[in-house]
């Protein structure tokens, strides 16, 4: 793709690339750097590429000046020189810090809460922030420039215990209608293995809506909201993993994972709020 970039650019005088890509592929498409946001002026394309249905427009502005045939490379010179401006300003390689004296409860809850200072080696770390900030800096990268803050924790508020609550009631307040759906109770408790033979074997990380509903009472387990969306999707790949789709938890799974993803958005709206 990068090939192809550069010889659009270079040789034939193209500025942007555009493509109606099928469901299946557009993570692709987001890897190679296109969006499903069209800067081309609409009237220069509109006409000449065809939109089917279920097919995405997506399209990819180039850069006049970046190298694309040589990204892999300069990337790869780029981190090493990073790695070598690290290893300058820490007089301490390969140290090898003890570990966090830590234990998980029921449901995989903290038996207490680690304090972020408490970490060991984090001290030394943070002293290479400075360093870390001018290289950043100078690459004129921002944290929101590809989408890796999106995700945020309940720590980035002023006010983190008042976010907290707030956070463990809005999923209070969703756990009672996903428990109140007529197809949610093979999920209420946990698979018995007596029952399901070979489920361990199959099922590598059980979750079910009492271990969820305990890590939401716990008020420190769920820092994200995405945590809690990656457990629901857990549960229900668990079902849909196991079961026949002749079975009646197969039959419970599909009906009731669909209005699960239908509340879903619910958590993304009140993600946005925070």
């Amino acid at each position: 793709m990068n090939h192809l970039k550069q010889h659009a650019r270079d040789m034939e005088g193209v500025t942007h690339l555009l493509t109606c890509a099928d469901s299946n592929v557009v993570d692709y498409f987001l890897k190679q750097g296109f969006t499903k946001e069209i800067t081309l002026e609409k009237d220069r394309w509109q006409g000449y590429i065809k939109v089917y249905h279920g097919g995405i427009l997506m399209g990819c502005e180039l850069h006049p000046k970046l190298p694309y045939s040589y990204t892999v490379t300069m990337t790869s010179h780029q981190r090493q020189a990073i790695i070598e401006r690290i290893r300058e300003a820490s007089n301490s390689e390969n140290i090898v810090y003890p570990g966090i004296d830590f234990l998980k409860g029921e449901a995989g809850i903290p038996s207490w809460p680690i304090k972020v200072e408490d970490i060991p080696g984090l001290i030394h770390v943070s002293n290479l922030k400075l360093v870390m900030n001018s290289i950043i800096e100078e690459a004129g990268w921002t944290p929101d420039q590809y989408g890796h803050s999106r995700y945020k924790t309940v720590n980035d508020s002023a006010d983190t215990a008042s976010n907290q609550e707030s956070i463990t009631a809005f999923l209070r307040s969703l756990l009672k209608q996903i428990y109140d759906h007529p197809d949610a109770w093979p999920f209420k408790e946990p698979v018995d293995s007596d029952n399901a033979p070979g489920y361990c074997d199959v099922i590598k990380d059980p979750t079910d809506l009492k271990m969820i509903t305990t890590r939401v009472e716990s008020e420190q387990y769920y820092i994200t909201l995405e945590m809690f969306l990656a457990d629901m999707k857990r549960m229900f790949a668990n079902a849909s993993t196991y079961n026949m789709p002749h079975t009646v938890y197969y039959k419970c799974w599909n009906p009731f994972s669909q209005e699960y993803f239908n509340q879903a958005s619910k958590i993304t709206n009140f993600s946005r709020t925070k």
